[in-house]
């Protein structure tokens, strides 16, 4: 899991990323284009994705509550795999550290060994990033640095490698399979990296998206005012006014660098930790996802960072990659079927898996099954509590759906049960593979909370605490459209009023997938807004298909 990845990816078909071991990885199996967040917040993100449960449910929306003390005893996805005779072990930043995983990352419960944080992570606010040479040592934004100079001459995402890489030495001849969780955490700020890799991002190739401007057309309680952003030293240093001064473009170019500069440095690391998986023969045996907690704004309606419900918030990147002795034994798919045109074996000698290493040499031929110079990819909806049923499924112990009870915040409520409110996407992944068509999910929901309809500082209306929240921003994405209304919240039964609905946003993504022109209020698509806003309401399970 990469924290605070958006889609910025050649994968994914943007130009300016640098990310040849990612779309490597991505030509072994399948990205699915249209993957959503059900909050673009760490915690209740990465509590969703581990549990399989939405936001309302877990009752989570900030840093500051544990769902097996607030709501129910939830199993999670390693949790599970643990019950079943999985060695389950977390690296790095899986769980969000803190009150929400009981400061444990959910341990004993999830994880067979104790889970590793890097020592450096004491190091994630040293003043050690520099505008120029001269300059003095700062908590900035931007911050590539050398890394001799960093405290042991390492960073995080670095010690985050070194220790998978040992895991899977250690565990690769195990007879008892293994669930290893790795969390990188770049490009999440500070976007602190080595500056080597601002070779491959030359400032000039970066511009500001236009219109660089809050839409007029979009009420303020949808804005990010970017506070955790405002706190570092160089944007201090730029006197912006709060909360609509907006960053000058030239600083904003550099942010943009850097934050794909950070992306190519975790995909350098992607590189060398899939290498590991080949060198220890077991990568013809193992299901690799990657994917992320959420999205992040690079001057999209002059936002940055996440905290919103706008598209480049919530949407994810998601590759799976199943190799095919696995597809055999868990699916239907005719393999025969899948050899030519879509799929081969290769040899492809000394291959060097991260492209730019300096100083690794492999002289090992690997055989990959991988795609012939294409991607496969499927716009089919999918949202990150999809993936604990997917792994279930794939590992042979798959969960049901949980069951609709209406009292689901009472002590009365049993779908403590392990359950899911995703569905697998396999049945997906086999019709992709067959070349057949499936009727799928209808929208993707997502969620985010403010404390009042403006922007403020205190409360932090990016980061509202459960009892500061009075507004809650519920979001649907369709294939063509993304609706979100805003809605009054009680903080103290977690429910939103429907009754009342103070702002609506409605973007027509197949004219403007940059949700610059905000439709909610055009008489044209009164229809389609009633509609949209009745399934919103309705909820999840509203959009899966009828066989589910």
């Amino acid at each position: 899991m990469i924290d605070d990845l958006r889609t910025t990816l050649g994968c994914y078909g943007d130009q300016n990323a640098y990310t040849p071991n990612i779309d490597f990885l991505a030509k072994q199996g399948i990205i699915f284009s249209q993957a959503y967040a059900q909050q673009a917040l760490c915690a209740p993100s990465r509590n969703s994705i581990l549990t399989s449960r939405r936001p309302d449910t877990l009752g989570l929306y900030d840093f500051y509550s544990y769902w097996r003390d607030v709501i129910d005893n939830f199993t999670t996805l390693p949790e599970h795999l643990k019950n079943n005779g999985y060695n389950t072990m977390s690296i790095g930043k899986i769980f969000h550290p803190g009150i929400s995983s009981n400061n444990s990352d959910d341990s004993p419960y999830s994880w067979s060994e104790t889970p590793f944080h890097p020592y450096t992570n004491r190091y994630k606010n040293a003043p050690v990033c520099q505008t120029t040479k001269e300059s003095p040592p700062a908590q900035n934004l931007v911050c590539p640095v050398n890394l001799k100079l960093m405290p042991n001459q390492t960073l995080p995402d670095i010690e985050i490698l070194k220790k998978a890489k040992r895991y899977i030495h250690m565990h690769k001849g195990d007879v008892k399979p293994f669930f290893l969780a790795v969390g990188f955490q770049k490009p999440h700020i500070p976007l602190k990296y080595p500056n080597k890799y601002l070779k491959y991002h030359p400032l000039k190739k970066f511009k500001v998206l236009k219109p660089y401007a809050w839409p007029s057309d979009v009420d303020n309680v949808a804005y990010n005012p970017w506070i955790d952003l405002r706190k570092r030293k160089d944007i201090q240093s730029l006197n912006l006014k709060f909360p609509w001064g907006k960053i000058p473009e030239n600083f904003a170019k550099l942010i943009i660098q850097s934050y794909y500069a950070a992306v190519s440095y975790i995909d350098d690391m992607i590189g060398k930790l899939m290498h590991q998986l080949d060198i220890s023969n077991i990568r013809q045996r193992t299901v690799v996802i990657l994917t992320s907690d959420h999205g992040w704004s690079l001057g999209e309606h002059a936002e940055w960072g996440k905290y919103s419900n706008f598209d480049v918030a919530v949407h994810v990147p998601l590759i799976i990659s199943i190799p095919v002795m696995i597809l055999k034994e868990t699916t239907n798919i005719n393999i025969d079927k899948i050899d030519e045109p879509q799929w081969k074996y290769e040899e492809h000698e000394n291959v060097k898996y991260s492209l730019f290493k300096e100083k690794y040499n492999y002289n090992k031929n690997i055989t990959f099954l991988q795609h012939i110079d294409i991607f496969t990819k499927t716009d089919a909806i999918t949202e990150l509590v999809d993936i604990f049923p997917t792994v279930a499924e794939l590992a042979g112990i798959p969960i049901p759906i949980c069951s609709n009870i209406e009292q689901k915040h009472t002590n009365n409520y049993t779908n403590s049960l392990t359950c899911t409110e995703g569905i697998s996407f396999l049945p997906l992944i086999e019709a992709i593979l067959n070349n057949k068509e499936i009727a799928w999910k209808k929208a993707a929901f997502s969620q985010y909370p403010r404390p009042g309809l403006e922007p403020t500082l205190h409360p932090n209306s990016d980061e509202p605490r459960l009892e500061e929240i009075t507004i809650m921003g519920y979001s649907l994405k369709t294939h063509k459209y993304r609706y979100t209304a805003w809605i009054p919240f009680i903080p103290e039964n977690k429910t939103g009023n429907w009754e009342i609905v103070l702002s609506e946003e409605l973007y027509n993504h197949y004219d403007d997938s940059a949700e610059n022109f905000n439709l909610a209020r055009s008489p044209k698509f009164l229809k389609e807004k009633i509609e949209l806003r009745t399934l919103l309401k309705n909820g999840w399970r509203e959009a899966l298909p009828d066989y589910i």
